[in-house]
């Protein structure tokens, strides 16, 4: 049997559907800025913008609870079932029906996340890794953020510019929570020293711009293109630094590993084709 903490799932899942019922406020609200007008400056307006915020802010408080009772690898994988949440809610709003193929990706995503946890058993890492092994993976990404950024500024086509722009705030995302779970403990043991280190800073920055270019993504194009990068970027982003910089790893032989690998696969086409069906819902 896995040892999952079962605090930390409970915490996680109550994060998803909370980041369910804002990503559905947030993209009604989205969707009600006709084209060619500032986006932002129509969104600061919107109560229903605001409540999907004051949503978002929630399930980071869940989220934070969980990786302090649980690891990255553990974490953000159910947070990606905020889809599932938020397909039945979407569709409720727009008035119209969840059809069956959206449905069986829904499963395939749970089955799949489930095979992840039991089979894979991630382990917890550790929480205070040195700034040396933060510099190389955390570079990586953060010139992956810049790269996609630049380039996206850089092309006519509005879907690959929304899709980019997704992409780079879901791996901000993705930095964000594998500082968080440092932060956090930094906090509890000592909030002078959280204070002096700069993992809470970095934590701040790469939340804000992370938000910052979410945004952007919605205006730049269709939420069919941003919403599927923004989905699988960020627990790929988290994923990847659990296991270079925390230490976390699977607990799962040659065949468990395989069978990881073939669920993973499944959750981010499902991921993708969820998101894409609930943007267009």
């Amino acid at each position: 049997m896995p040892n999952l903490p079962l605090a930390a799932v409970a915490c996680a899942f109550l994060g998803a559907m909370l980041f369910a019922v804002s990503a559905v406020a947030q993209q009604r609200a989205a969707s009600e800025v006709p084209e060619g007008e500032a986006l932002l400056a129509q969104l600061v307006r919107n109560p229903r913008w605001w409540a999907g915020i004051i949503g978002d802010a929630g399930g980071f408080g869940f989220q934070v609870a969980a990786l302090a009772l649980g690891s990255v690898l553990v974490v953000q994988p159910i947070l990606v079932s905020s889809l599932v949440f938020a397909l039945p809610l979407a569709a409720r709003y727009s008035g119209r029906a969840v059809t069956r193929r959206m449905w069986g990706q829904a499963a395939a995503l749970s089955v799949a996340l489930a095979v992840f946890l039991v089979v894979g058993d991630p382990t917890e890492g550790v929480a205070d890794a040195s700034w040396r092994e933060w510099l190389g993976p955390m570079g990586f990404l953060l010139g992956a953020v810049v790269v996609a950024v630049v380039v996206a500024f850089g092309v006519r086509q509005a879907a690959l510019r929304a899709l980019l722009l997704g992409t780079a705030a879901g791996l901000l995302f993705g930095i964000s929570a594998a500082l968080t779970e440092h932060v956090t403990q930094l906090f509890e043991h000592d909030a002078g020293a959280a204070l002096r280190g700069w993992q809470t800073y970095g934590l701040v920055v790469t939340g804000v711009l992370g938000l910052y270019l979410q945004q952007r993504a919605y205006q730049a194009g269709a939420l069919s293109a941003s919403l599927p990068a923004f989905t699988v970027a960020e627990p790929l982003g988290a994923a990847f630094l659990g296991m270079t910089v925390l230490d976390e790893r699977l607990r799962s032989g040659p065949v468990g590993t395989a069978v990881v690998v073939l669920a993973v696969s499944v959750m981010v086409v499902a991921a993708v084709r969820l998101s894409r069906a609930q943007a267009q819902i």
